[in-house]
């Protein structure tokens, strides 16, 4: 996942200047990011404060990792199974 060249603190206070009615089209120009960007910063950091979107955002990547971890035991689980059903 692409590391944000945004931390916490900034998407907050671009969600909260956003949500005090700033209009969308000029907190964009101000920050360099895209229309979109605010809108689902927004959408998904709109009512936290800093420490609950740094716990946010450790709880996604905590969620990522244990995600791949049971990807890959699915792998090694249907590759077991497929040596097993072979006929010797």
């Amino acid at each position: 996942m692409r590391k944000s060249r945004f931390i916490e603190e900034q998407i907050v206070a671009i969600s909260k200047e956003a949500e005090a009615g700033t209009p969308t089209a000029e907190l964009s120009r101000r920050h360099g990011v895209c229309l979109n960007t605010i809108y689902n910063w927004r959408r998904k950091c709109g009512g936290l404060e800093v420490s609950g979107a740094k716990k946010l955002r450790q709880l996604e990547e905590e969620n990522r990792r244990l995600k791949q971890i049971v990807a890959d035991q699915q792998l090694d689980i249907a590759g077991l199974r497929d040596v097993l059903s072979e006929k010797w």
